[in-house]
C-alpha cells in the first residue's frame, strides 16, 4: 500500500503544532515567575480581565478569554474556592476585594515574566503574536 499523504506530510509545518509550542514555552516562563503564588496562567488571566471590566456573565468571560465551557468552570470554582471572586450578583462574576489584592502582589512577577518573554521575542516577535490574535479573533 502506498502512503503518500504520509510521505509529503511535515510536521514541522503545521501551524496548530506551532502555536502549541509557542504556548507551552511560555506557559514555562510565566509558570517559573507564577509558581509561588500556585496560580495558572489561566486564572490569572480571569482575575486580570475580571479586575479591568468588572463583573461579566459566564458566557461574556468565555468569549473574552476564548476558554472552553469545561476548562473556564474549573478555573472559576478553584478562583471562587480561594475567594478571589464571587457569584452574589449572579449571573455575573466579579473579582472580591481579596482577588484584587491577590492581583496587586501578582504583577511584579507577571511583568517579569513579560520581560523574560519580550527579551526572547523582540519587539518584532510581540508584533507578530499581535497580528496573529488580531486575525484570529476577528469576527
Amino acid at each position: 500500500m502506498e502512503f503518500k499523504n504520509i510521505e509529503q506530510l511535515n510536521p514541522r509545518e503545521c501551524i496548530s503544532g506551532k502555536i502549541m509550542r509557542i504556548n507551552r514555552i511560555t506557559a514555562n516562563i510565566f509558570r517559573k515567575y507564577l509558581a509561588p503564588f500556585k496560580i495558572t496562567d489561566s486564572q490569572l488571566t480571569l482575575l486580570f480581565v475580571l479586575t479591568k471590566a468588572g463583573g461579566l456573565t459566564q458566557k461574556q468571560l468565555s468569549d473574552f478569554v476564548f476558554l472552553e465551557k469545561s476548562s473556564l468552570n474549573r478555573n472559576l470554582k478553584r478562583l471562587i474556592d480561594k475567594k478571589f471572586l464571587t457569584r452574589k450578583n449572579f449571573p455575573v462574576i466579579e473579582i472580591t476585594h481579596q482577588g484584587k489584592i491577590f492581583v496587586e502582589e501578582i504583577i511584579p512577577h507577571w511583568e517579569k515574566a513579560m520581560t523574560e518573554i519580550r527579551n526572547i521575542i523582540g519587539d518584532d516577535g510581540e508584533q507578530s503574536v499581535s497580528v496573529l490574535i488580531d486575525k484570529l479573533t476577528k469576527k
